[in-house]
């Protein structure tokens, strides 16, 4: 199984997105101490598919794989790292964002997921700042357009080289009759608190803004003239580098995942040590199942540093994520997901306690941190997502926000072993969703005080006191559960897909708005009909019809 080509019909192979840095094609990582490198400098010949050269390194999803590797690996591998600098190893251009060509030629469902996975990655390379004390400077030696403006506008600081050419820009409107794809127009007035009506000049100048205006429209934080703009850039990256605290301990190296693939006719499956993805395309439905440890937890920081990327809380959700981006990606029929888990509750939980009490360390903040990524990736996957708890299930504590992530839970009632689910310390603050607040504070919006008392609900549940709680959705008993969950499945299988993405993306983020949330909603709704609309990928659209002699044609129509 594998990604259609819009203009071919043809599969391409399936996408993958482990890598590592010494098979990076398109970046180079350097280390001075504090101080890394994350130089960009995509090779024109090594698209992710044929069809197409990755000229003015100009980026697809292959070099945003890497991207994506590189800023997860700096906080696992490299702790002693303050300051990545992000740069462009080709003269007189930073990044042209990402490749046209390959975006004329992908399908539809593609281009979407692919915008949603940059923005994914630009997330994470901001919360690493935030969250990790690795702090992000984008030195601009060139021009940055669309998405590489976009990629400066998730670093910490923005940089640029005044020397007559080197401007940022986002051309996607008057060129292409598409958005930035990446959050850049929320990031322009919201992070970087651009005046509107400069903001609108802005995005409608396709030769962009240059030196000193660019400085004094806040697009970025300064302009230095080019024979200053080395050593200017490794002060300023040594000033934040002063300013930033030692993290103890060496780095943790994140080894592979050893996963096992096989397809037999309609059906697909991916086996991980804790998670098995199972796809039946001819019913298009898709079956994740989580398990739970096998062994006593690390509850000390020296058995967490030792086991390193084997401790369950780590593996499993590296494992989830993997299996997350594969349905993603390379299985777009899927249009629903049945969680199910596997072990013991109390096992969970005790994993999700010693975590817990090891949250000072930076290895396991950063275990936290990467399971909340992982939590995120699954609010926003397109897919109905219904979890079953039945006898044997472990949804408790860190795998019950599997379920609190999920539009529906079904618990069974009864039966020889009635199953269970639980909450732990897990569930109380570390997994925010994109919205700011956890999952039990979006789904209770109506009673806040009632996960204040869920706070002392140290028992495991069983469905009456679960659905009393408001915990789960529904609980047949042994009788009616496989008719219910059998009809349930079958009858969102056939309802309209695009309905149903707009209709979980709007109910999944109940509560504040955010950086996040507008961005994703804007993306889910906005960007996504715009790429259906002809002005951009019509016959003669705008998008179609770039790098060609002839003008685009439009409906004129506002709608």
């Amino acid at each position: 199984m594998g990604i259609e080509s819009e203009s071919s019909g043809a599969k391409a192979p399936a996408i993958r997105f482990e890598t590592h840095p010494s098979r990076y094609k398109h970046w180079k990582l350097s280390f001075d101490g504090a101080i890394a490198r994350l130089v960009m400098d995509v090779v024109e010949e090594a698209p992710m598919r044929p069809g197409y050269t990755l000229k003015l390194n100009s980026y697809d999803l292959g070099v945003d794989i890497e991207l994506a590797d590189a800023v997860e690996r700096l906080r696992f591998e490299h702790p002693e790292v303050k300051v990545v600098i992000v740069t462009s190893g080709q003269p007189r251009i930073f990044c042209a964002g990402a490749n046209i060509y390959m975006l004329g030629s992908s399908t539809h469902a593609f281009k979407v997921n692919f915008c949603k996975f940059t923005n994914e990655t630009r997330l994470a390379l901001e919360a690493a700042c935030v969250e990790s004390d690795q702090h992000y400077v984008a030195a601009l030696n060139g021009v940055a357009s669309g998405g590489g403006y976009e990629l400066a506008l998730a670093c910490e600081k923005i940089l640029l080289c005044d020397d007559g050419s080197s401007a940022v820009s986002f051309p996607e409107t008057p060129l292409l009759a598409v958005l930035p794809g990446t959050g850049g127009l929320t990031r322009l007035v919201d992070k970087r608190k651009v005046r509107r009506d400069l903001a609108d000049v802005f995005s409608t100048l396709a030769e962009g803004v240059r030196g000193k205006r660019a400085e004094e429209w806040r697009l970025v934080d300064r302009s230095i003239p080019k024979s200053r703009f080395d050593q200017v850039v490794i002060e300023e990256a040594n000033a934040i580098a002063s300013r930033t605290k030692d993290k103890p301990g060496s780095g943790v190296k994140l080894a592979p995942l050893d996963v096992k693939r096989s397809e037999d006719g309609s059906k697909y499956k991916a086996e991980y040590k804790y998670v098995t993805l199972v796809l039946d395309s001819a019913t298009r439905v898709a079956e994740i199942e989580v398990r739970a440890p096998s062994g006593a937890p690390e509850t000390t920081v020296a058995a967490l540093h030792k086991s390193g990327s084997d401790v369950w809380s780590l593996r499993v959700f590296r494992e989830l994520d993997d299996a997350l981006l594969d349905l993603r990606f390379n299985h777009p029929e899927a249009g629903l997901v049945l969680l199910r888990t596997k072990g013991d509750p109390e096992a969970v939980r005790a994993a999700d306690r010693a975590l817990h009490a090891l949250q000072d360390d930076w290895f396991a903040r950063e275990i936290l941190l990467k399971m909340r990524r992982t939590l995120k990736r699954l609010d926003l996957t397109a897919r109905s997502v219904f979890s079953l708890v039945e006898p044997g299930s472990c949804f408790a504590g860190s795998l019950f926000e599997l379920a609190l992530a999920g539009d529906r839970t079904y618990m069974l009632d009864g039966g020889d072993e009635p199953p269970v689910i639980g909450l732990s310390p897990l569930n109380f603050g570390p997994f925010p969703m994109p919205n700011g607040l956890t999952r039990l504070e979006t789904r209770f919006l109506h009673e806040p005080s009632a996960v204040k008392r869920l706070e002392g609900q140290t028992d495991l549940l069983d469905a009456d006191a679960a659905k009393k709680l408001g915990l789960v959705t529904f609980t047949p008993d042994e009788m009616d559960w496989d008719d219910e969950v059998r009809i349930a499945v079958e009858e969102r299988a056939s309802l309209s897909p695009d309905a149903l993405t707009g209709m979980e993306a709007s109910l999944r983020f109940a509560g504040p708005e955010t950086l996040e949330t507008k961005i994703f909603g804007r993306l889910s709704a906005w960007q996504n009909w715009i790429f259906q609309r002809p002005n951009a990928v019509g016959e003669r659209g705008a998008l179609t019809m770039y790098g060609r002699p002839e003008r685009p044609e439009f409906d004129w129509r506002r709608t």
